[in-house]
């Protein structure tokens, strides 16, 4: 810790403070009937400065040099708009309102929108009411023109290469488990913490507005935070803009796919809008007899009694029909990649699983006034799945597998109230950004995972010689309802906390101080250890400087404090995890703000980590470590470098390890489930005149170098370094546009995975992994009006 506070003085003493005076240009742009004005050009007249208005019709121009200046706004089809602006050191406001509606800046503007890779803002439930680049924090926003680019489906493939240091970890196909920083993020969705040991469905990206990544705890505002972070899904919002949108795509493996997204106002007066979304895909899979049908709504309304107080209410239902759970495994004593990627255990008669997946948001705004507001949100998310689960019960040399089919019914209920209010003072020179509010969260699992039986009770599947044809299934009790079958199953968790931060603001905000803080109750329901309570404060400070408008250096010290469940063969209460963060960094926008970079260096310190039970996978036993530290160097860069020509790049060194344990044997050993190095990038370029504009070329790698496995028990790094290759192709015209993408390029077999001793009595290694898809082509065609 010693060295790494050095190291911090360093960063902030060794860059030079001498800057010219020069201010910051902001403001926001609406249309003639009050809607933001979004991806409309605002620049200086007769210079290179300009930037484009965001999704609330916001711009922002730093480093501006003191002196009179000609603001233009100006968008393809419309007619320019001029005014004089005086700058001096600080900011200065200059609002415009262009002679067009809202509808007609939409049809002058479909076909010139720019792809967006980079934000400046987080969302509205992060809390957080600053630019990016001023939040002592690593915070990384994966855009919706980002996920259409590459023409990402769901949380399960590939949302993870867009940001540093993360890895998706093998799943079940029901939930997406994404790791950073030595351990898992947990999923929220607009603000709302769902981690679940087996949820929550992993969510379509027909519904997702953006993807928020943050890095690090952030407990004291979001209740029960990870010391590695957790990830927002911010999904997709009324705009007040009358506009629709179709998508139909077709890929290898028989993949079908069709979107619908309609956007607009449902009264003249613009004050009643909606949102709604449709989705539907039937896909099958380079494995016999997988496949994944999938459709979902997703509608909105929103109301906006007057310029203070709004009203929205959201609900989404997701349903998926798929293979049972577990099929997608591999096991061999030969060694990881010994069967063909397309190999499976599963019988031709595997029998299917359906997950029927609701959620419900209320939430309420009043703005006091322009710097203050209040915010209260509910929901309820509503999870259930009917369906069964393949593993194995042994496997020996000769390749003899003795296969085992589950039930697994399950129900996941989180109910979660929030209110918070947040704002600004100024007492004399010194400014203050406040936020203070309350979370009470409800969550309550049960399962009924205890029926099994063999599906090889006379002669073994054998996976040399294999025979996947029809089998015998078992009968499993069903009759009876899932809280008297799972009753010996069910956890559940209840919290309370309350949190305020004050982030001090000097010499005209330059430099900015977080102090915060939050307490939480917590009270855990577990079958197996019983019902334990907890409370902890857990404090945050933080530190901003601005060496410019376009340049910030952070540091960070927090904690993070969460209850969990768990059950511990032979015995055992599992305590929960505490943890803390010692973070610092740079942060920069380039190019007039198109352009971002970011380079973070941390230590993380987790008590009582959990990890799967290396002995007995596929069953709820963990293994509760004693402490774990985590060393890393994060660095992300994304944006528009120039006019056309976007770039996402992102590169991460993680070191995990059991720094504390009650057997030293364990100390020294990584944690699971990480890679060392991680690197990605992904480059578009459009043409934007002449015969090609509108034609579009993509491409982009995933790198991960000493993957450590997910077992516990090996402490190897034996999984082999991941490349894939991704590649694509777009057009635009007017209304239409068309795109191709080719993943794994180079039909590399890649794939993730671990090994264990208890599933061979003769004293072999058991490989078990998951393999990744083939090459693939997806192909798509959009119309937007």
């Amino acid at each position: 810790m010693r060295k790494f506070l050095q190291l911090l003085t360093v960063i902030f003493l060794s860059v030079s403070t001498a800057f010219a005076q020069s201010g910051t240009i902001r403001g926001t742009v609406t249309t003639s009937d009050g809607h933001p004005a979004e991806a409309v050009s605002v620049g200086i007249k007769n210079s290179s400065m300009g930037t484009i208005t965001n999704e609330s019709g916001r711009f922002q121009l730093n480093g501006v040099k003191a002196g009179t200046y000609t603001l233009r706004v100006s968008a393809v089809g419309l007619q320019t708009e001029e005014q004089s602006v005086t700058v001096t050191r600080g900011s200065v406001t200059v609002n415009f309102m262009l002679k067009e509606s809202a509808s007609n800046l939409q049809e002058v503007s479909i076909s010139g929108r720019k792809q967006k890779y980079k934000v400046d803002e987080p969302s509205n439930s992060l809390r957080l009411n600053e630019p990016l680049v001023q939040i002592p924090q690593n915070i990384q926003v994966v855009t919706a023109d980002q996920i259409k680019d590459q023409q990402i489906y769901n949380m399960l493939e590939g949302a993870s290469r867009n940001v540093s240091g993360l890895t998706m970890q093998e799943h079940w196909g029901n939930y997406a488990r994404v790791n950073a920083r030595g351990d898992r993020l947990a999923p929220f969705r607009n603000g709302v913490n769902l981690e679940a040991d087996w949820g929550p469905l992993n969510e379509d990206m027909a519904f997702v507005d953006r993807i928020e990544f943050v890095k690090g705890p952030a407990g004291f505002m979001l209740a029960n935070g990870n010391p590695s972070g957790f990830y927002n899904v911010v999904t997709k919002k009324p705009t007040g803009v009358n506009r629709q949108s179709f998508d139909f795509s077709v890929g290898s493996y028989n993949n079908y796919r069709a979107t619908a997204d309609f956007d607009g106002t449902l009264t003249k007066d613009g004050k009643l809008q909606y949102r709604l979304n449709l989705m539907g895909q039937m896909a099958q899979d380079w494995r016999p007899y997988d496949f994944t049908n999938h459709y979902g709504i997703a509608p909105v309304l929103r109301y906006k009694f007057d310029d203070k107080n709004t009203l929205t209410a959201e609900y989404t239902y997701q349903f998926q029909r798929m293979n049972a759970f577990g099929t997608a495994y591999l096991f061999s004593t030969k060694g990881y990649a010994s069967l063909p990627r397309s190999f499976t255990d599963a019988p031709s008669n595997s029998p299917a699983t359906n997950i029927y997946d609701q959620s419900a948001f209320l939430n309420y705004e009043h703005k006091f006034s322009d710097k203050w507001k209040f915010t209260a949100q509910g929901s309820y998310f509503n999870y259930k799945q009917n369906g069964y689960s393949y593993w194995i019960n042994s496997i020996k040399d000769n390749g003899d597998v003795a296969r085992n089919l589950g039930l697994w019914d399950a129900s996941n209920r989180i109910k979660n109230l929030q209110a918070y209010v947040n704002g600004e003072i100024q007492t004399g020179a010194i400014k203050h950004r406040i936020l203070g509010g309350a979370d009470l969260g409800d969550k309550y699992y049960i399962a009924d995972y205890n029926q099994s039986a063999s599906l090889d009770p006379v002669t073994p599947f054998n996976i040399f010689n294999p025979n996947n044809g029809p089998v015998t299934l078992p009968v499993f009790n069903t009759s009876d309802p899932l809280s008297a079958r799972g009753a010996g199953t069910a956890t559940s968790q209840k919290y309370q906390s309350v949190y305020v931060q004050d982030e001090v603001g000097f010499f005209d905000q330059k430099l900015r101080l977080t102090l915060a803080g939050r307490f939480t109750h917590a009270t855990v329901v577990d079958p197996y250890a019983g019902t334990s309570a907890s409370r902890k404060v857990t404090p945050r400070i933080g530190i901003s400087y601005s060496l410019d408008p376009n340049t910030a250096l952070y540091g960070v010290y927090d904690q993070a404090f969460i209850p969990q469940t768990g059950n511990i063969f032979g015995g055992g209460s599992v305590k929960p995890i505490t943890g803390n963060n010692l973070e610092g960094g740079i942060k920069r926008d380039w190019f007039n703000g198109k352009w971002s970079t970011s380079l973070s260096i941390y230590r993380i310190l987790k008590n009582n980590q959990l990890v799967a039970d290396p002995d007995r996978p596929n069953t709820p036993y963990v293994v509760q470590l004693g402490q774990t530290k985590t060393n890393g160097v994060e660095f992300d860069a994304r944006g528009e470098i120039i006019n056309g020509l976007s770039l996402m790049a992102n590169y991460a060194y993680t070191n995990s390890q059991i720094s504390e344990d009650t057997n030293p044997a364990n100390v020294g050993t990584p944690v699971p489930g990480f890679a060392k190095h991680v690197t990605n990038t992904w480059l578009t370029y459009r043409f934007q005149t002449g015969d090609l504009k509108g034609l579009g070329f993509s491409a982009g790698y995933q790198w991960q170098l000493s993957r450590i496995p997910w077992s516990l028990g090996t402490g190897t790094s034996d999984l082999p370094n991941y490349f894939r290759l991704d590649a694509g192709t777009s057009y635009q015209w007017k209304k239409f546009s068309i795109t191709v993408n080719v993943n794994n390029l180079l039909d590399a077999y890649l794939y993730s995975g671990g090994h264990s001793d208890y599933l061979n009595s003769e004293g072999k290694t058991v490989y078990n992994w998951q393999a990744e898809s083939p090459r693939a082509v997806r192909a798509s065609i959009g119309y937007r009006f």
